[in-house]
């Protein structure tokens, strides 16, 4: 069984962090450990018209945010890497800077001294200074900063096509195998 922790915190993006997870929730042997910020529960019922509840459908394992003591909080419990998605600037300074607060922000924390993959799907524009050294630093830590962006080469400019190259994205680097992502075969 594999392990994957996912954090949901208060950026928009909630249709993507949907569509990760229900990606996610396909492949067979792979565990979900969900953690979703206070934000982030206002924000899935703004865009997405639901209780943040809703999503505990795609995950193995839901955990509150204040729950300091759960297993992505150690290091000694085995997962295979972390996706913040989406990631608010405030949630990428926290991680950036070590400030373990919730269980989102240590469970990341934990994922970069471990030396696991995190990735963090950026949701903010435009960015500022602080932004920008931010990611900085949480690049130079061993995170991954994946903003939501469009693949043009691949001729669909749907938000579905979009969400769905995106997905794939992600899942190629966690080297998760999947069908989604059109592969650009050269000129």
């Amino acid at each position: 069984m594999t392990r994957i922790v996912f954090g949901v915190s208060g950026a928009s993006g909630m249709p993507l962090a949907q569509n990760v997870l229900g990606c996610l929730a396909c492949i067979s042997g792979l565990e979900i450990h969900l953690i979703v910020s206070e934000a982030a529960k206002c924000t899935f019922q703004e865009e997405c018209g639901l209780d943040a509840s809703a999503l505990a459908q795609y995950a193995s394992c839901v955990y509150p945010a204040s729950d300091m003591g759960a297993a992505p909080a150690s290091g000694s419990w085995q997962n295979c890497g972390m996706i913040v998605c989406p990631c608010s600037m405030s949630s990428l300074g926290a991680i950036a800077n070590g400030v373990g607060t919730t269980l989102l922000h240590r469970a990341a924390d934990v994922t970069l001294k471990e030396r696991r993959p995190l990735l963090l799907v950026a949701r903010e524009t435009p960015l500022n200074l602080v932004h920008l050294r931010n990611m900085c630093a949480a690049t130079e830590a061993g995170a991954i900063i994946m903003p939501f962006v469009p693949a043009f080469y691949t001729g669909e400019y749907s938000m579905d096509a979009s969400m769905r190259q995106c997905t794939g994205r992600i899942m190629d680097l966690l080297h998760i195998p999947h069908p989604l992502c059109k592969r650009w075969k050269g000129a």
